[in-house]
């Protein structure tokens, strides 16, 4: 449903998107994440052809973005950034211009308004001006305008900003659920959420894609991932981490919290790597008190890839 080849965009001497490529294909759920000032909100309104790119291109279903605007913007629902609106307007008289603006009219108007005022949570506060509400509702109101025609492909951008955790828990289950049947394109820098409700996740910084991947093989690139956790007694910390050091397949070795953590050469290997740290305890004599294998963390991977080289973490 979205096919981005070599896309670029750059303010005067500045490229804040430089050659991203990437496809999102129906029933896909992609979360996009980047530090702030990655380029995330530039990508997505080339995406929505709210500004148009300095190189590459962009198609929608089967338009061209900048070739065939309209065609394109018909299969698009929109949240973008800070979720703006008309505040004197109420929430229905707003989402009544929504349906008009999308061409909308008669039973269908009424029934996408009574569709998108119960998809997003909206029944209490629909007779409301817009300048009355909290922030959350008011976020969930734009959301509302994203969702008035049933887009084939939903773009937003931060769409749980503001949201009280309640709030959040009941969007996460809404993109999860809309998945199922569109393609959907949304940034955050809430790293649970990709867990809650991606598919996959791209990582970008400074302009570039540093990472593309399903949530699970993001995790595997942690420096976590697969390391094996143990507490045991029967012989002094430095001959315990120096047997441990000499395992095959373990990278190196740390003390953690009164424990010792190996980490392994490769992650796929945890499996194995437990059984002989198993093993290495028993022809020790060691008892264990505790032992436990790592899952790699998303937090991780992403200080990690965004972060300046001088201050990233060691790697395996």
């Amino acid at each position: 449903m979205i096919r981005i080849e070599n896309l670029a965009k750059t303010f005067g001497a500045k490229r804040a998107v430089d050659g991203v490529s990437f496809a999102v294909e129906r029933g896909e759920v992609l979360g996009f994440l980047g530090p702030n000032g990655a380029g995330k909100s530039t990508t997505m309104r080339m995406i929505t052809g709210f500004i148009p790119p300095t190189e590459g291109t962009v198609r929608v279903g089967a338009h061209d973005v900048v070739e065939s605007p309209l065609q394109a913007k018909r299969l698009i629902g929109y949240l973008p950034e800070a979720a703006p609106s008309y505040p004197d307007m109420t929430v229905e008289g707003f989402l009544s211009f929504a349906a008009d603006m999308r061409g909308l009219a008669g039973d269908t108007k009424k029934r996408a308004i009574g569709r998108v005022v119960e998809r997003c949570f909206l029944a209490s506060v629909i007779h409301q001006s817009i300048d009355t509400l909290s922030k959350g509702y008011r976020h969930r109101t734009c959301l509302a305008q994203a969702l008035i025609h049933d887009p084939e492909v939903l773009i937003l951008d931060e769409p749980t900003d503001g949201l009280d955790p309640n709030q959040k828990h009941e969007v996460r289950n809404l993109i999860r659920e809309l998945g199922a049947s569109k393609a959907i394109v949304f940034s955050t820098h809430i790293l649970e959420e990709v867990d809650a409700a991606c598919s996959r996740a791209i990582i970008i910084d400074r302009g570039k894609i540093v990472a593309n991947g399903t949530p699970a093989e993001l995790r595997a690139m942690s420096v976590f991932a697969g390391a094996v956790t143990l507490q045991a007694s029967g012989a002094d910390t430095e001959t315990m981490t120096a047997k441990l050091a000499a395992l095959d397949g373990v990278a190196r070795v740390e003390a953690v919290d009164g424990a010792l953590r190996a980490y392994p050469r490769d992650s796929s290997a945890s499996g194995r790597l437990v059984r002989t740290v198993v093993e290495l305890a028993a022809r020790e004599g060691w008892q264990l008190d505790g032992l436990r294998t790592e899952e790699g963390q998303l937090d991780e991977v992403f200080r990690r890839i965004t972060l300046p080289d001088t201050v990233k973490a060691p790697s395996r």
